[in-house]
């Protein structure tokens, strides 16, 4: 390969620079391979701290990417061709060079080399996280196991988080629709399971860079959620022992969760959407026990007298003017079944995306409501 060939090879390399820049959490790694007749000398690039570390021909090096791209400048002459792989979270960059050209092609990394087996008892329904292409995140998180398959004893928990990402998929694409990338936050996170199956989703499926903050108040759950993102490289990913209510964002969020998070932590993490103007919402509430502490129906002592039915009611008289309190801070409100009943009662989901202002006629329904029931929710006001 000539000069001319290298300054093409670099405007190439430019491009990746400004990518490795831009977006260093989803970068892996770089492979490369130069050959001289016969003869092939690979090259291996990895992250280190805030350089590239990399070998080559006996000789290690450690610089940035500009410095790198200079050096493979200086090399690309002294070979017949290159190989490149610029590998991140969800693609493959390709170059190819010889004495000819210089050739580009970008490829999905998560493509399987061929269908793993996912078990049995396994739906016949499309997957959005399928097992051949999200291996190491359901290893990570306990779903697969050490023969490529699906547990037994977490095909339903499998099938309970592909779901959600089914439920989850049209408010991702609304949400980033126009944006360079998601900011997401997880409050009450746990073992964030979720989280990370969305991070896998939203980067390697929709090729979307994506951020998550997740926050819990039990530090056994946040070393645990910090193991996991560490043996999948999550980088995007941060995760803090905190309160709800005492957290302060550095910067703004897309989108916030909030699964089972028990009792009032779940009217915290609406309240925190509704200060911050979080355009989006997924919520699976827990208990509540709240509102069966206070609340009364006059006319219905009778029936309500019988504990087990006063808590039923309540979590539909709770759920129900949340609801109402979203949609007067003017978000768009629905409701529906996220699993089956069989697996928990807790089973309701509530997705709600802002679209006006606050609409005071409906805060003003529900504090009505909340009055003849006597009760008082902790969701902001």
């Amino acid at each position: 390969m000539n000069r001319q060939i290298a300054e093409k090879a670099d405007l190439f390399l430019s491009g990746l620079q400004g990518r490795y820049e831009n977006e260093r959490d989803f970068f892996l790694g770089i492979q490369a391979e130069f050959s001289s007749g016969n003869k092939t000398y690979e090259l291996k690039a990895e992250a280190d701290g805030d350089a590239l570390s990399y070998r080559f021909m006996g000789n290690s090096y450690r610089t940035d990417f500009a410095a790198f791209r200079a050096f493979l400048k200086t090399q690309i002459p002294e070979f017949d061709e290159m190989r490149f792989t610029y590998i991140e979270r969800g693609k493959r960059i390709q170059i190819y060079a010889d004495a000819k050209n210089v050739s580009s092609e970008n490829k999905n990394a998560s493509e399987p080399a061929e269908p793993a087996a996912t078990g049995p008892a396994m739906s016949s329904r499309e997957y959005y996280i399928k097992p051949d292409r999200a291996a190491a995140l359901l290893e990570a998180i306990g779903i697969l196991g050490k023969n490529g398959k699906i547990r037994n004893d977490k095909i339903r928990k499998y099938n309970q988080i592909d779901h959600f990402i089914e439920l989850a998929d049209p408010m991702l694409r609304r949400l980033s629709a126009g944006k360079k990338a998601l900011r997401i936050i997880d409050c009450g996170c746990g073992k964030s399971y979720l989280s990370f199956a969305l991070n896998f989703y939203i980067k390697e499926i929709l090729g979307k860079p994506c951020y998550f903050t997740g926050l819990d108040r039990n530090a056994g759950v946040i070393a645990e959620s910090k193991r996991i993102a560490d043996k999948l490289r999550y980088a995007n990913m941060k995760f803090i022992e905190t309160d709800i209510a005492a957290y302060e964002p550095e910067a703004g969020y897309d989108l916030l969760l909030t699964l089972h998070a028990c009792d009032t932590a779940t009217d915290k993490a609406l309240t925190f959407a509704l200060n911050h103007k979080i355009p989006g919402i997924l919520c699976v509430p827990c208990c509540h026990k709240e509102l069966n502490a206070q609340y009364h129906l006059d006319g219905f002592e009778d029936i309500l007298k019988y504990g087990i039915l006063k808590a039923r009611i309540a979590d539909s008289l709770t759920d129900g003017p949340r609801a109402m309190n979203l949609e007067g801070h003017g978000y768009d409100v629905s409701m529906l079944e996220y699993i089956s009943p069989i697996d928990t009662p807790k089973n309701l989901m509530i997705k709600a995306i802002r679209t006006s202002g606050r609409r005071e006629a409906v805060l003003n329904r529900y504090h009505r409501i909340c009055e003849m029931l006597g009760a008082r929710l902790s969701i902001g006001s």
